[in-house]
């Protein structure tokens, strides 16, 4: 089983759809979910990004680039990276390290508490 089929299988199953479910919603078949499932076929871009949006993941999640299911899901969050991206590359950098900063403390923080 790939990395993308065994997260499917897994997410799928944490949210109880079924595979038949998971394929009326793909607007595909059974089987089709059971091989991406089982890693015997690749969805394509477009099916990869309707499974992520309906397991309430990332495609990235799904691909293995990021342990993290939800990463980026939250607007209010990319709008801060969204407006962080328009910013001059030096007020980028001040302001990442300052968050780096604030989170390197809340984290020493939390290990010590």
């Amino acid at each position: 089983m790939s990395n993308f089929g065994k997260k499917v299988a897994e997410l799928r199953k944490e949210k109880k759809i079924s595979q038949a479910e998971l394929a009326k919603q793909l607007k595909t078949s059974v089987s089709v979910v059971g091989r991406y499932e089982r890693g015997e076929m690749i969805p394509s871009i477009e099916a990869a990004v309707k499974i992520a949006h309906i397991l309430d993941a990332t495609v990235g999640y799904l691909l293995g680039e990021t342990d993290q299911v939800n990463v980026l899901k939250d607007s209010a969050m990319l709008d801060r990276l969204n407006d962080l991206d328009g910013f001059p590359q030096k007020d980028k950098e001040c302001i990442v390290y300052a968050l780096d900063a604030m989170i390197r403390d809340t984290k020493t923080r939390i290990t010590y508490s």
